[in-house]
């Protein structure tokens, strides 16, 4: 029997089918995740607003911050408004193409955070430990270009997995995803082609990225430590380490989701499929969520401008 009398010969439209499992309390399950979306979206934009307008925070940190929130937003954006759909709504088709799109966003805007977490980690390295160069280090020409190396970086490891789809791959299995957002394994599992070189460069590109800025954060983060630690005064440790704790929150929120789902999505063979999808979900939209609130409560100076905001 011919390959294209079993398969799906280049599919113009796929069907996403949500949480498999769970498909009855769906609807329930997208009310905390547009909750959660809401408060993403109204929180990251409401830093963005006070970054930008405040002149006294147009410093390496916080730029970096708004980065964050504009990844942020861009990624819980790319992700609920379908997934809604498909609770919601029961529209589950999506198109190949914009699947391809959704995957890619997805993916590259994962790697910007990473990168962004990393800027920020290296900047309150220099901060603590070099205090008298950060001015000089840090300059707003390094924080572009920073922010310019971490986008790129991420577009050019994720867009040769969307032409090893795209190229490679002519005859499906099946048209029909099991998962409520177009991820990179879960359409490279519905190929009848090999997938070999897929699955390879899908764990090249993880491991690249989240080991290159995990290791990095973690010696950065192990530096501050050390130098906080051999401060002479009570006083002037804890101001030093409060103006890490909130980085370090976002950091282990981030990583701790990352690698939680990613093992049990590779290695959790006896984990029932919606475990992987809820954890693989939260792992995307926790960090939008959270961010501009662990923010907004544990820095002083984003505190005081956003009370300043609403009592005027």
């Amino acid at each position: 029997m011919s390959v294209s009398n079993i398969t799906v010969f280049m599919p113009s439209v796929l069907t996403l089918i949500g949480i498999p499992g769970l498909e009855t309390v769906q609807c329930w399950i997208g009310i905390p995740f547009c909750v959660m979306y809401l408060i993403a979206i109204i929180g990251n934009f409401l830093l963005l607003i006070i970054i930008r307008s405040e002149r006294s925070l147009h410093e390496p940190m916080y730029i970096f911050l708004g980065m964050l929130g504009v990844t942020d937003i861009v990624l819980g954006t790319s992700i609920v408004p379908k997934m809604l759909g498909i609770f919601w709504f029961h529209v589950p088709e999506i198109y190949f193409d914009s699947c391809l799109l959704q995957m890619g966003l997805i993916h590259t805007f994962q790697g910007i955070e990473s990168g962004i977490l990393l800027a920020m980690a290296l900047d309150r390295y220099v901060a603590i430990c070099y205090p008298l160069r950060h001015s000089a280090i840090f300059t707003h020409r390094l924080v572009t270009q920073i922010g310019a190396l971490v986008t790129l970086r991420a577009a050019l490891l994720v867009a040769p997995s969307l032409v090893l789809i795209k190229c490679r791959f002519q005859f499906y299995h099946t048209t029909i995803i099991s998962h409520c957002y177009c991820e990179h394994m879960a359409i490279v599992k519905l190929a009848a082609e090999n997938v070999r070189a897929n699955k390879i460069y899908g764990l090249f590109v993880a491991f690249i990225v989240a080991g290159f800025d995990l290791t990095f954060i973690t010696l950065s983060y192990a530096q501050i430590f050390f130098t906080v630690f051999r401060l002479p005064q009570k006083e002037a440790r804890l101001k030093a380490f409060n103006t890490c704790i909130a980085h370090m929150c976002v950091f282990l929120q981030f990583y701790l989701l990352a690698f939680f789902s990613f093992f049990t999505h590779r290695f959790g063979a006896h984990v029932p499929p919606y475990i992987h999808i809820l954890f693989s979900s939260l792992y995307l939209l926790v960090p939008p969520f959270l961010n501009p609130l662990v923010y907004g409560a544990k820095t002083k100076q984003i505190r005081i401008h956003v009370v300043k905001m609403f009592s005027s």
